[in-house]
């Protein structure tokens, strides 16, 4: 089996375009595990505790758009949430998956930024010895 940790934010376009590339795979309904990450940061903590039981990777349109798209192509995938540092939660989920790759999704940028990629990507591109691929971004962006 090949593993492919997903790590999506809320931007749907975006996580849609992951999962397309991960559905292209060859044999991908028989030979990839995807691994759907979303990481939970420190601007929800002012969510009142009464909600924390509905917080939750599941309810979150990005992850539902790319399971689903993952799940119409027959491609076996595990949702997984976190909270706290992108980056390092990215890493970590990477190395208990044993992830044979990680699948970026990438955000449209100026002409200038064109030349460097956003802080998380970077940092995961500099920070692993495993395969990264940068995906489109998918449809327009905010």
């Amino acid at each position: 089996m090949h593993r492919v940790l997903i790590p999506v934010d809320t931007n749907e376009d975006r996580a849609l375009a992951q999962a397309k590339y991960v559905a292209s795979l060859p044999h991908a309904d028989e030979s990839v595990e995807a691994y759907l990450l979303f990481v939970f940061t420190d601007e929800g903590e002012d969510l009142p505790k009464e909600f924390e039981q509905f917080k939750s990777a599941s309810r979150i349109g990005s992850v539902r758009a790319a399971q689903e798209h993952l799940e119409d192509h027959d491609v076996d995938v595990t949702i997984l949430e976190d909270s706290g540092d992108t980056e390092d939660d990215i890493l970590e989920w990477a190395d208990e998956y044993d992830a044979d790759a990680i699948v970026l999704g990438g955000r449209k940028r100026s002409p200038v930024g064109k030349a460097v990629f956003g802080s998380v990507t970077q940092s995961i591109i500099l920070n692993t010895d495993r395969p990264v691929v940068v995906t489109g971004a998918g449809g327009d962006e905010d």
